[in-house]
């Protein structure tokens, strides 16, 4: 085993970050359906692990407190950082964890807004400002490279699943598959990446996340979205990505187990955009998997599935329906961090 590894998300957590949204942001005209998205993240996952809340200023987190007295919350494991914000997809800007010699490393990698396509300088600085605070037991190092969080999925044991999405030309100009691969490895501790060309959701700006289409649930397992409507616009390039899967191997050389998630129904904006549902989006967190729903029949399929892929967890549904009108969901708004983090 490498010196460097990227644990799993399964991994025992120290908590979670959450960039709280505020007027500031383009959640603003919809801010009071989001914020109790945000609040029912903080009660069920501060019942299990910290909670890293970053509130734009200290009149910001007065807000936010006043929000979460409305309900549930272990205010013990609930901490506040300060640190204005551009908007509040954590997992994109929030520090990717490493383990170097079992010792927690935080890598401050560039963020550019998924190639620029928005305002994004706040969010670039936010990791820096919370280490300043003393928020993070744990080294801070800066990379000189673009990567979310929602780009890459790790098993664990240096394995990698990621798809398009790192070749965009606008986050990482002049390096070529081969370079990309190269820091990836080197930064991550990472032996084996697999690729995907296909799958993407309507709606989705950031160039087609993993993270919204095929998650690794252990090692050897990958939870997918598929969809066996040949009328939906998804067919096709999901049934792709479904052939691709089924033609990746493990280290052992012997084929993953996959198990499909369906694909919510569609669901548009009021002007009749389809926006990016999707259960794959989930995160997991200590004892517990959080589901994003969106109040359909089929999010009761996708507990059943989620719940059969996760035996010994708690399965806990957040309706995320408000989120998907920024074109994210429950997995995009946070980033979790492994023990020895957060104390």
């Amino acid at each position: 085993m490498p010196a460097r590894r990227l644990p799993a998300e399964w991994e025992t957590q120290s908590g979670i970050m959450l960039t709280w949204p505020h007027s500031h942001t383009d959640w603003n005209p919809i801010l009071t359906n989001v914020e109790p998205v945000f609040v029912s993240i903080c009660a069920h996952t501060s019942q299990h692990e910290k909670v890293l809340i970053v509130a734009r200023d200290t009149e910001h987190k007065a807000h936010i407190q006043k929000c979460l007295s409305t309900t549930r919350v272990d205010y013990t494991n609930i901490k506040f950082g300060l640190a204005d914000s551009n908007d509040s997809w954590a997992r994109d800007h929030g520090a990717i964890s490493v383990m170097d010699n079992e010792q927690p490393v935080l890598l401050d990698f560039n963020f550019n807004a998924w190639g620029g396509k928005y305002e994004y300088h706040l969010d670039n600085e936010i990791n820096e400002k919370l280490q300043q605070q003393n928020l993070f037991h744990a080294p801070l190092q800066s990379i000189d490279f673009v990567l979310e969080g929602g780009s890459i999925e790790s098993n664990g044991e240096g394995t990698l699943l990621t798809n398009q999405c790192l070749l965009s030309c606008s986050r990482n100009p002049g390096l070529d598959k081969a370079a990309i691969e190269s820091t990836l490895k080197a930064t991550l501790g990472i032996q084996e990446i697999l690729w995907l060309k296909s799958g993407e959701l309507i709606g989705d700006d950031t160039d087609a996340h993993i993270d919204t289409l095929a998650r690794f649930v252990n090692a050897n397992k990958i939870a997918y979205v598929g969809c066996d409507d040949k009328t939906d616009a998804h067919y096709q390039a999901l049934h792709n990505m479904e052939q691709e899967l089924k033609n990746l191997n493990n280290r052992k050389n012997e084929p993953y187990e996959l198990i499909p998630l369906p694909l919510p129904d569609p669901i548009h904006n009021k002007e009749g955009q389809r926006l990016p549902a999707t259960y794959a989006n989930f995160l997991i967190i200590n004892d517990a998997v959080l589901l994003p729903v969106y109040n359909q029949e089929k999010d009761y399929l996708a507990y059943t599935v989620l719940q059969k892929c996760f035996p010994g967890r708690e399965i806990i549904t957040i309706n995320c329906l408000p989120l998907i009108h920024q074109y994210g969901s429950l997995h995009c708004v946070t980033m979790q961090f492994p023990k020895g983090i957060l104390l």
